[in-house]
């Protein structure tokens, strides 16, 4: 990644913006087997479809009065406590591995349904009725390509997501954090936000983004959290979106540092480190993605065998991808990838090669010693 020559090359025309509305790819027989051997798919007590029978909605604003694409479903009392009793026991299922135990004291306080962007996807809140705390989950359509996103970001990301599926419908669990967007306009210019500490996350982030090729990384597309160090603070950067995993054919729209929306964090970056921190921290990162390959080596090459026979994007994006990762790659091993999975696997072995050299080397030294 030439993070530090690109900082004026920003998203300018619309031919260079994500898709508007990519379209549902439906999940094969192939990955809902993998997801039943992983432990993903779970029967549930309450599908999307189910609370697609809301009578009316109202808009929901923030606390400037703007509008939040948010609006609060309201249902028929017919129907309200068969979902509310269903999406309680969903809430157990992603949190107590289904222990309805503790559900006595738990309901639903509300429904938000947003009808902005390619997943339409409802936000739950679960409270508890004994102190008010609340706390979120997420029901959408289960479209593979999110689910090939979410799993690629559970096996080679420092995260960990827990989500599960059941025919059509998806249900995530709610990642923490300071929307990017938010970040950028009340704590980017804090006096107490460590920008150096920052920058290096959001090149990291960067060069996750790009190896796994995960798009569209505007900043409302992902979340920052923050964390209390030892006598500072410490920043992670977390995507929340992953409906572009490996759609786009544009080589950019896979590093969040050519979006406009991004930029801040661009400017603040290149301001506070130089080429060689960067190239460290990218290498860093690179490094770390491939422990985590190593480690997670048999999932990765089943989740990736079942990718590269789906289909996930359209054929002209598909050239056009493997065309412009040639060219900036200057190889020609993209050549013979048929679709977005093919080229997945090869753009992890391409840009992890000489990382995954090196674990190998250390891998066969350790066997000699113990032997």
């Amino acid at each position: 990644m030439r993070f530090i020559d690109n900082q004026n090359d920003r998203e300018t025309k619309e031919g260079d913006k994500p898709s508007r509305k990519k379209p549902m790819y439906p999940v094969n027989t192939k990955l809902r087997s993998y997801l039943r051997e992983r432990g993903r798919e779970v029967r549930l007590p309450v599908t999307y479809h189910d609370l697609l029978r809301f009578t009316w909605s109202t808009p929901i604003m923030d606390k400037n009065g703007q509008h939040t694409h948010w609006e609060k479903a309201s249902y028929d009392s017919r129907d309200w406590d068969y979902i509310r009793e269903g999406l309680v026991k969903i809430y157990a299922i992603l949190k107590t591995e289904g222990d309805f135990s503790f559900i006595t004291h738990l309901d639903v306080a509300r429904i938000d349904y947003c009808a902005f962007g390619n997943s339409n996807p409802f936000r739950i809140r679960i409270v508890n009725k004994f102190n008010d705390n609340y706390d979120h989950y997420y029901i959408k359509i289960a479209d593979a390509s999110r689910i090939y996103g979410l799993e690629l970001e559970h096996i080679l990301s420092p995260n960990r997501i827990t989500f599960f599926t059941y025919g059509n419908t998806l249900v995530e669990e709610h990642i923490p954090g300071i929307p990017g967007d938010m970040f950028i306009r009340q704590i980017l210019e804090s006096p107490e936000t460590n920008k150096i500490r920052l920058a290096k996350e959001f090149v990291k982030f960067n060069e996750r983004c790009f190896v796994r090729l995960l798009g569209d990384m505007r900043s409302y597309n992902f979340v920052v959290s923050i964390t209390p160090d030892i006598e500072d603070y410490q920043y992670r950067i977390r995507s929340i979106d992953f409906d572009q995993q490996s759609y786009e054919g544009r080589k950019n729209l896979y590093l969040p540092q050519f979006f406009k929306e991004n930029y801040a964090y661009v400017e603040s970056a290149l301001a506070v480190l130089n080429r060689e921190s960067i190239e460290q921290y990218q290498a860093e990162e690179r490094t770390m993605i491939t422990f985590r390959l190593a480690t997670a080596r048999y999932r990765i090459k089943d989740l990736l065998d079942i990718m590269t026979h789906d289909k996930i994007s359209t054929p002209e994006k598909v050239v056009q991808l493997k065309e412009e990762l040639a060219e900036y790659m200057k190889t020609t091993v993209y050549d013979k990838c048929q679709n977005m999975g093919q080229i997945v696997k090869v753009h992890l072995k391409l840009t992890l090669r000489k990382n995954l050299l090196l674990v190998q080397k250390n891998l066969g030294k350790s066997k000699r010693k113990s032997r």
